[in-house]
């Protein structure tokens, strides 16, 4: 089965008959991408300031990367309500049936929203922006779709997120393998039957944790390619009652509030004392603490020095490998996934959530290959070669291989500057931006949950349309036609952003 790589793909003409599918469309804000950014953007702009918005997007339904994201196992890592809009009357008589949700409840959301919100008839779906440049003497952006359409707009605000690029191996032969092979978030709607095969999960972010943890009790045989650890912690998933949620809504328009102003944009933050401010049993108890809490507390809920001091770090680091070691029966297993030395320091990967990815690992039916020391070297009809020549004969190949989430699907989408300069180029050594959210020489240009931005998805995207919505309200009370970052502001932002980063230990970590 071929491996599809371009979102452009499987719906390269159809097209809806409504004014939205125009072309030549006139309007004031265009927004390219219907997730969670794009989909706030528009119910601000369009019911809160009056504006005539369009969404345009390349997939066939609301929900972004809820839309593309169908692999086994695909769901959250953010908490509801945290991981929800905080507009009442979508929250008030919305019922959740996990504290983290799968993707087909996230969907079923989406359709939510859209009944309350209206959404659907501002959006034109299977359509790809190919090309944009703002055009001085009219002050508006031209904008191109892959199948001929022009859009013109005062505003263009780019809401693609940070998973919008896939990253595809350049593995000899990928092409050559005669089973099925797929990238996680082109994962076919039908899903693949992966009852009794032979399953290879490349990568171990986010996805290849879900995917591995999912598939192994079905599959006759899955081996995980690793090239480095994750460091992952337990997610506590559990069922939502409708009572329980319905007696906790009072106190949600807070929870929306206090969620703005966290490190990571949830309900918690670090606490305010070192880590040898404790004694050992204190900090033990601690730790325990978080992790029977779970979710992202033991990284960003924990003593504030544990992202920024080595000791500090070594310690959090100590306990998740106790714990983790712990769920491990075979010795070589449990030093590939939980190295007494850490492989970095903790935390500065971000970590992925698990409800039993470890214990897959004690199943004789489950492998581990460590693809840092024994790379993959080319794929061939029957499997994966290794470069100690071995073949890991397989039926289904599940690409957990990521994306670029410096830039996102930016650099993609035929954008050039007020000089014609594309910002493929123009970022060519490096991305700059002003604020995580526009660029110098792209005027009237905003974006959402993309480079120099990223915390939980919705906090982070009301954060970002609260400030665009400001700069519009004020481009419009002064009668300007036009905003533009400067240089210098970028320059700023930039040093800002390295400074912040090495005053922690995220600078010793690759990527």
């Amino acid at each position: 089965m071929g491996l599809r790589t371009d979102i452009g793909l499987q719906h390269p003409t159809i097209r809806g008959t409504t004014e939205t599918y125009a072309d030549n469309l006139d309007i004031d804000v265009l927004i390219v991408g219907a997730g969670f950014g794009g989909v706030y953007l528009l119910h601000k702009l369009r019911d809160e300031l009056g504006y005539n918005c369009k969404i345009y997007e390349a997939g066939k339904v609301l929900g972004g990367i809820w839309h593309w994201n169908c692999y086994p196992g695909a769901r959250t890592d953010s908490p509801v309500p945290l991981y929800e809009y905080s507009i009442e009357k979508v929250w008030r008589n919305w019922t959740w049936e996990e504290k983290y949700p799968t993707f087909p409840e996230l969907r079923r959301y989406f359709e939510h929203v859209d009944k309350q919100l209206d959404v659907k008839k501002d959006v034109a779906f299977n359509t790809e922006v190919v090309s944009a440049q703002f055009d001085k003497e009219s002050s508006r952006w031209i904008v191109k779709t892959a199948d001929g359409r022009t859009a013109r707009a005062k505003y263009l605000i780019i809401a693609i997120g940070f998973a919008a690029k896939r990253h595809f191996p350049d593995w000899k032969g990928l092409d050559t393998f005669e089973g099925v092979i797929h990238h996680s978030s082109f994962w076919p709607e039908e899903g693949v039957d992966i009852k009794g095969k032979r399953i290879a999960v490349v990568g171990t972010g986010a996805t290849g944790v879900q995917i591995a943890q999912e598939c192994a009790p079905e599959a006759a045989e899955l081996t995980v390619f690793q090239r480095t650890p994750n460091l992952a912690l337990p997610m506590q998933q559990r069922k939502l009652t409708k009572e329980e949620q319905d007696s906790q809504k009072d106190t949600y328009p807070q929870i929306y509030q206090d969620r703005l102003k966290t490190f990571g944009g949830f309900q918690y933050d670090f606490i305010k004392k070192r880590t040898f401010d404790d004694s050992p049993e204190e900090r033990e108890a601690f730790y325990e603490k978080m992790w029977q809490e779970g979710g992202f507390k033991s990284w960003i809920g924990t003593y504030d020095d544990m992202l920024y001091e080595e000791g500090p770090n070594r310690e959090a680091y100590n306990f998740w490998a106790k714990k983790t070691r712990a769920r491990i029966h075979d010795p070589e297993k449990k030093d590939l996934l939980a190295p007494l030395e850490p492989p970095h320091a903790f935390g500065t990967k971000r970590p992925s959530l698990e409800q039993n990815y470890y214990e897959q690992f004690n199943r004789p039916n489950v492998h581990i290959v460590d693809i840092k020391k024994n790379p993959i070297t080319e794929v061939k009809p029957k499997g994966i070669v290794t470069a100690d020549g071995k073949l890991h004969e397989v039926d289904i190949v599940a690409l957990a291989t990521g994306f670029d989430t410096a830039t996102g699907g930016m650099k993609n989408m035929g954008l050039k500057d007020i000089n014609g300069v594309d910002l493929a180029e123009a970022w060519k050594e490096g991305m700059w931006s002003y604020l995580g959210m526009t660029c110098h020489n792209y005027p009237n240009m905003f974006f959402l949950y993309g480079p120099q931005a990223f915390c939980n998805g919705p906090s982070c995207v009301e954060f970002q349309t609260a400030w665009i919505m400001s700069a519009l309200t004020k481009l419009a009370r002064e009668h300007r036609t036009s905003i533009n970052a400067t240089r210098a502001a970028e320059e700023a932002w930039k040093e800002k952003v390295v400074k912040l980063n090495e005053a922690a230990l995220f600078k010793g970590t690759d990527s």
